[in-house]
């Protein structure tokens, strides 16, 4: 049976990047009705009753689990690839399908703040330095082959070569990985790294066999995960079916079903009408509906749910911090928010927000007009036109952010020209690829679970995932610091260090918290929240009717 990992990683959950580090996080939709018929409503809560982390109405004994049935899960996006390597391994770009397939070594228990094996027996360490993994006896990938500490090492090599999300810090901070023997990987790290257990609970942990990997021009997805791809239809749906070999026991469902079906609202329609039975929302309104209808399933809050990128290039016009503390001075988070969701008790300028068991004293950035006309005539005078690019998405909601924006930047004296794209897809690339672009609506979503993983993708100057290709030593210096930190406590100072830089050097803005909800009928059980907000099935049923 599984049990507990005890780790000194003992902290609250957060959140997710992928396809939201470029998106406006919108929903251009009406609420999706007021009744859900399917528990006890909760219209009273508050903002801040609504975006905090856990489990929220789920039956502590649900009874025996039922076997059979296919389970219809809406996806926030598309999973484009099923190579691990080859995308944001998390809850919003694919990360459920994957752990589907691959499974993970560990889970992460919010409640608890703990990791749990999955397709590990356990990982140990006494000085946070160096970490035993232990693998189960007899496991094996779906084409028979063991998994096993050697299969454990060619996956994470292959993950890492390939620049797979979050790949590049155990590249750094690994001093070594070793097999010891077939069920024992040794990790040394150069310095303790409290919370690397969660690198195991996320994209390094979905291991991949050989096989899936032998042919650089071919992958193929063959895990030891609970379920087995079975077909894809672009667009549609992806399907995967029951693993009869799955090492936890065979799943109790047959089959899920993996479906797009676009705007959060008509997720939500969805749900209500029994069409599907979890949906994965994001857009404001529909996960406080959600959560006032009373319907089950997990909240991740986020800090830095919705952001602005600046390209703090040396040779881009917001390359000279001025031009970014006059941009963050001149913005009024509230009236942004207000103009493109109709609702601004959100706005958190805050590095990690009010409600993050990591929120410090240091004080956010405010509204500051004069501040915003002086540091741009200085700019100015040195030589920078005052012309800028705002990079967003074309949808209405998101047109009306990107107005609000030009207005107030405008109105301190800089010349903004809007570039509004159709996709995600054209964001990323913009940003992530071609570096072209002067601002940019995104998200950071900096997890409370592991700040130093989530915070060095966009702080780091190392990080691949740094949209702004923002560099200062001494942020890095701090980041280093606070690897070695478990929990809130022990971290504070050199947190409330680290907020102190990011409001000097505006490496982007924070205008925002949030929260994704995975949300799931009453009679679904068995889901397994875990990192990165995505959910494991493995044990996972559907109650009779």
């Amino acid at each position: 049976m599984k049990k507990p990992i005890s780790v000194r990683a003992r902290v609250a959950a957060v959140l997710s990047i992928g396809a939201l580090a470029v998106s406006g996080c919108a929903n251009t939709d009406d609420d999706g009705g007021s009744d859900s018929g399917n528990n006890a409503g909760s219209g009273d809560l508050s903002l801040a009753d609504i975006y905090v982390t856990g489990l929220v109405g789920v039956e502590d004994d649900p009874g025996e689990p039922v076997d059979g049935g296919t389970l219809t899960v809406a996806e926030y996006s598309e999973t484009a690839t099923l190579n691990p390597a080859q995308t944001y391994a998390t809850g919003s770009t694919g990360m459920n399908v994957m752990a589907a397939v691959y499974d993970t070594l560990l889970r992460y228990d919010q409640e608890a703040g703990t990791y749990e094996p999955q397709l590990a027996e356990s990982l140990e360490s006494d000085d946070d330095i160096t970490w035993t993994l232990k693998l189960r006896d007899g496991v094996t990938f779906t084409d028979g082959t063991p998994l096993d500490a050697k299969a454990v090492l060619g996956s994470l090599e292959y993950y890492i070569a390939n620049y797979g999300f979050q790949g590049n810090l155990i590249q750094s901070n690994a001093k070594s990985m070793k097999a010891v023997d077939d069920t024992t990987v040794v990790f040394t790290m150069n310095k303790p790294w409290a919370t690397f257990p969660n690198m195991l609970a996320s994209g390094p942990g979905l291991i991949m066999a050989p096989a899936a990997y032998a042919n650089p021009e071919k992958f193929k997805p063959i895990g030891a995960g609970p379920f087995v791809f079975t077909s894809q239809a672009a667009g549609e749906k992806l399907v995967v079916s029951a693993n009869e070999d799955y090492v936890g026991g065979r799943p109790h469902l047959d089959s899920i079903e993996f479906v797009m079906l676009g705007a959060d609202v008509t997720k939500y329609e969805s749900l209500k009408a029994g069409e599907i039975d979890v949906a994965y929302l994001r857009a404001d309104d529909m996960v406080q509906q959600a959560r006032r209808d009373g319907w089950p399933g997990m909240v991740n809050a986020v800090n830095g749910g919705r952001t602005v990128n600046i390209n703090a290039r040396p040779d881009s016009a917001t390359g000279d911090v001025r031009v970014r503390q006059a941009v963050s001075a001149a913005i009024d988070a509230e009236l942004y928010l207000e103009r493109m969701t109709g609702n601004g008790d959100l706005a958190d300028r805050g590095l990690m927000s009010e409600s993050s068991t990591w929120n410090t004293d240091v004080e956010p950035t405010g509204v500051d007009i004069e501040k915003a006309k002086e540091l741009l005539a200085e700019a100015k005078a040195d030589g920078f036109d005052g012309k800028l690019r705002f990079l967003s998405q074309s949808d209405s909601a998101s047109r009306d952010g990107a107005v609000a924006f030009k207005a107030m930047l405008e109105a301190v004296g800089f010349e903004i020209e809007l570039d509004l794209v159709n996709t995600i897809a054209e964001q990323t690339k913009a940003i992530y690829v071609d570096g072209d672009f002067d601002l940019a609506t995104g998200s950071s979503s900096v997890f409370d679970q592991d700040p130093y993983a989530s915070m060095s993708e966009p702080l780091s100057s190392t990080s691949l995932s740094n949209p702004g290709r923002y560099a200062n030593p001494e942020m890095d210096r701090l980041l280093g610091e606070l690897q070695g930190h478990a929990s809130p406590e022990e971290g504070a100072e050199t947190m409330a260090a680290i907020e102190e830089i990011f409001h000097e050097d505006v490496p982007y803005i924070s205008l925002a918290g949030g929260a994704f909800f995975n949300v799931w009928d009453k009679d679904v059980h068995g889901i397994k929240p875990t990192s990165q907000t995505a959910i494991l099935f493995d044990d996972a049923w559907v109650a009779e009717d």
